[in-house]
């Protein structure tokens, strides 16, 4: 399905924009839209014509398409600078982990979308359950200021956490130092067991990170819009079509939710869905 067909598959119903959340949303005149070009499940790294695609790109033009302004894609490298970049101004709308210890400077909406986040675990390794990583002297590597980062950082009582600035690097000091696991989306998890002979992705998940779109906080009006586009995009099917045509496997679409003041649900005692 072309981005075009998408677009006209979008909501008829789409709420009317009131004037004061356009100019909060796009006080430039354009809407300026962050991007994680690291997350290749929202993220097309490669260029197609020198413009960046997938579910988050569409997600963004059909957003500026029904503000009436163009759109800049603002792309960054991790996750962590995105988030990071709301505090200089550096975009107006961005995609990315629902997390606490971002709410303070970013509105978010409610997830559009959930990725299971999991652990990788090499040829040989003890370890057989989710549960079993939290132990004395587990080690495990992480992609830094991940939103899985942030919700290990509050939950794992035991187990260290080994920090690398990416997730390719995460990768790489899982295997070089030997470490005992490997924390990140499954989708990914999967790729890199292929790379590891006997290596293992354990089965469940320690949380689903719920991905959502965030504002800089201080713009009312633009966050109650931008959560009522999140939603209008779920129940129109525009997200689940997104996701069709760009082939993304391991996501699904977030179902209508409350507020949450998480953007991650842990398996502990509830279900993330």
């Amino acid at each position: 399905m072309s981005f075009a067909a998408l677009l006209l598959s979008s909501c008829a119903t789409a709420p009317d924009v009131p004037p004061v959340a356009r100019s909060e949303l796009a006080p430039t005149g354009k809407l300026r839209v962050g991007i994680n070009v690291q997350n290749f499940l929202l993220v097309n790294k490669e260029r197609t014509g020198g413009e960046y695609g997938g579910i988050a790109v569409d997600l963004g033009r059909e957003f500026g398409r029904r503000l009436g302004v163009p759109v800049e894609l603002v792309a960054f490298d991790t996750a962590g600078k995105l988030a990071d970049a709301v505090k200089s101004g550096a975009w107006d709308v961005a995609f990315l982990g629902n997390e606490p210890a971002r709410a303070n400077e970013i509105a978010f909406s409610a997830a559009y979308l959930e990725i299971e986040a999991g652990y990788l675990v090499p040829a040989g390794s003890p370890i057989r359950t989710i549960e079993d990583v939290d132990r004395e002297g587990v080690r495990v590597a992480v992609n830094a200021k991940s939103a899985y980062d942030l919700y290990l950082t509050r939950n794992l009582q035991r187990a260290k956490l080994f920090r690398a600035p990416t997730v390719d690097a995460s990768y790489e000091l899982f295997v070089s130092d030997k470490l005992d696991a490997l924390a990140g989306l499954k989708p990914r998890l999967v790729m890199d067991a292929e790379k590891l002979p006997g290596s293992r992705v354990l089965e469940g998940r320690f949380s689903a990170v719920k991905q959502s779109i965030g504002t800089p906080q201080g713009r009312p009006s633009g966050a109650k819009y931008l959560r009522e586009f999140t939603e209008d995009a779920k129940a129109s099917g525009f997200v689940a079509k997104a996701i069709e045509r760009h082939a993304v496997r391991g996501v699904s679409v977030a179902p209508p939710e409350p507020t949450s003041s998480s953007g991650l649900d842990s398996t502990r005692g509830r279900s993330a869905y």
